[in-house]
């Protein structure tokens, strides 16, 4: 395969991206919602930054920081931590399609939102579901802590047991006002 390049998503990704979301989600039953309008999903209005990974004009692979919305890693971060859901980022819409997979294009892009975060002043926090392995052997291995177990709703009353992640420091312990 080709090169692949992080950059950031452009509204000329969406077409790609919603392919390689279903591509995925049919490879590997990620994600649990979204696939039925895949383009809506990903350009949510809760999106602050999101980013691809293509190769020449193919995405491949996509993640997003998504503004807090309810979610039980942003609860977990914020009673044990005291930060504001300001301070908060939730990091989603991770996804790499088979082919490209064994290029460490997942790490590349969970790093590249870290990183969105730090700029941001953003603590990000994520939930993963138990039965995505290589994603929870890929945040244990960046140092990302667990905080605890939630169920992930999705769809009509649907849940599914997840684990509730927290990105590892360097951030500082409070926000300050400043920022």
């Amino acid at each position: 395969m080709e090169s692949t390049v992080i950059r950031p998503f452009e509204h000329t990704d969406l077409p790609g991206a919603a392919a390689a979301l279903t591509d995925v989600h049919a490879t590997d039953g990620y994600p649990v919602e979204g696939v039925a309008r895949p383009e809506e999903w990903l350009r949510s209005d809760d999106v602050l930054a999101s980013w691809v990974a293509a190769t020449d004009e193919e995405i491949v692979g996509h993640v997003a920081v998504m503004r807090p919305n309810g979610e039980a890693a942003v609860s977990l971060w914020a009673e044990r931590s005291g930060a504001e859901e300001r301070h908060i980022g939730v990091l989603a819409r991770l996804f790499v399609v088979r082919q490209a997979r064994k290029q460490a294009l997942g790490e590349r892009l969970v790093r590249t939102a870290m990183a969105y975060g730090l700029r941001h002043n953003r603590r990000l926090v994520l939930d993963v579901m138990v039965k995505d392995t290589a994603a929870i052997r890929l945040y244990d291995r960046l140092g990302w802590l667990r905080t605890g177990l939630a169920e992930h709703p999705y769809g009509a009353g649907q849940q599914i047991e997840a684990i509730c992640y927290v990105a590892p420091a360097p951030y500082p312990a409070m926000p300050s006002a400043t920022q």
